[in-house]
């Protein structure tokens, strides 16, 4: 009932919207699972399907589809008229719209079986934790764990709350400090060259990071409190040496979605390698519209669907270099330089994510090398000296936990629990001490509420 309650007290009209959802996926799964004719069974998964992608239609792409459609038949001297509809995008709305179609989806494969009970149903559509801004969970791992026994678990709790602190951290301490900064460049890109737009694209990737990967770990940790288990959602993404590396690492909820149920069923790479390329790009254009109503996302789908096929073009001619310059015997030197590569080309791509429009994006593009010795100075940029110092050390301090992780392959809270008592316990303080003290409380809302 807590996701219902959130519901009501944000926009209570919207409640509507979840309970005709839940209300349509519940009837379409019954009845796949009584009868075994495939056409019958299909029939319910299209009424799932359809009636799911019209409300996200309606909602978050009408108007965006309208307004693309006036602008090319007003070039073209066709007259056109459409009125748009005002309506407040409901948050969370692609999340659990997703979540619900892979539950309809593997109803109709078989893989799992229809849940009878509405009530444990609607906990699955609507499991607070998770609901606004994921990670999207599979049935197969969430329904199941509605109809177990949780007694309360001290690890398993003390670990929740561990994990809510590191996502807590990572928010209010990083994501929405470094916002500040952010905001006021891409906010008047065209008062700014060089510097300042390189520093806010890079800040960007990490408030990016920061505020999703916070919400996530705060999500994961508050059901593992209880004593849910949610998939992980992000596995260290700019640890990554290639695209493709980094895709298996960020919003694995998404990519995994993406991959079963749009990827796969088009073939994956089990067809031509002009087909494969198609495939390739067609989840990532599909992907950039899911974040968002606007041609920036769009683009960003498209540029790193251009990447995953550039990278299979010149994949034989890559690994000729690489033993040509003899970075095949050092190892080391040429991962490094694989995770610069790969997080300058996230950092490309980041540039059109956050853009406010292309016009903008073109113009950062054009303008971030420009006047590099000759910008505005660094604490003009909306954050003063000991805020960007604050910044630069946590963003410093979660990147070595993240290289501690990645050597040793285990989490940070697994290696800091084989420690002493008394340094697993002032560790903690200290994240908590941070926490309040330096947290920008309150000034931004998460990011992926808005998808």
């Amino acid at each position: 009932m807590a996701s219902y309650y959130f519901y009501m007290a944000w926009k209570p009209a919207y409640i509507i919207l979840i309970i005709i959802s839940t209300l349509i996926d519940y009837f379409a799964g019954i009845m796949m699972g009584r009868t075994d004719d495939k056409k019958k069974r299909k029939k319910y998964l299209i009424l799932s399907l359809v009636s799911n992608l019209s409300l996200l239609f309606l909602f978050k792409y009408f108007n965006f589809f309208n307004d693309s459609a006036k602008t090319v038949l007003e070039y073209l001297n066709i007259p056109f008229y459409l009125p748009q509809f005002r309506l407040l995008l409901p948050m969370g709305i692609s999340f659990y719209t997703f979540q619900t179609m892979s539950y309809s989806i593997d109803v109709y494969k078989g893989v799992i079986k229809p849940e009878k009970h509405l009530g444990i149903f609607s906990l699955y559509v609507t499991f607070f934790p998770q609901l606004v801004a994921g990670p999207i969970e599979r049935s197969e791992n969430l329904l199941p764990q509605f109809r177990e026994k949780h007694d309360f678990d001290y690890d398993l709790a003390t670990n929740g709350l561990k994990l809510i602190a590191w996502g807590l951290f990572k928010k209010v301490v990083i994501a929405d400090r470094v916002a500040i900064l952010v905001n006021t460049v891409y906010n008047n890109v065209h008062d700014y060259t060089g510097f300042p737009l390189i520093l806010a694209t890079i800040l960007f990737a990490f408030q990016i990071y920061c505020d999703f990967s916070g919400y996530s770990d705060i999500a994961i940790g508050s059901a593992q409190f209880m004593g849910y288990r949610l998939m992980e959602n992000f596995r260290r993404p700019y640890f990554a040496k290639s695209i493709s590396e980094f895709w298996r690492r960020w919003h694995i909820s998404l990519s995994t979605w993406f991959k079963d149920y749009i990827y796969i069923p088009l073939g994956g790479n089990r067809v031509s390698k002009w087909k494969w390329q198609l495939n390739l790009a067609t989840v990532f254009l599909i992907s950039g519209l899911w974040h968002g109503a606007n041609w920036t996302f769009v683009v960003w789908g498209a540029i790193h669907g251009f990447y995953q096929i550039f990278s299979i073009w010149t994949s034989s001619i890559r690994k000729r270099i690489v033993k040509l310059i003899g970075l095949d015997k050092t190892p080391t030197l040429h991962s490094i330089l694989q995770i610069i590569l790969t997080f300058t080309l996230v950092c490309f791509g980041w540039i059109f994510f956050r853009a406010n429009n292309i016009s903008d994006a073109i113009y950062v593009v054009k303008n971030m090398f420009t006047n590099i010795g000759n910008g505005v100075p660094i604490d003009q940029l909306g954050l003063d000296s000991f805020q960007l110092k604050v910044a630069f050390l946590s963003i410093g301090v979660m990147e070595l936990v993240h290289l501690i992780q990645e050597y040793k392959k285990k989490t940070i809270r697994e290696i800091i629990s084989t420690k002493p008592i008394w340094i697993r316990w002032s560790l903690y303080y200290i994240l908590v001490l941070c926490i309040i003290l330096l947290g920008t409380f309150g000034s931004q809302e998460f990011i992926y509420f808005q998808f």
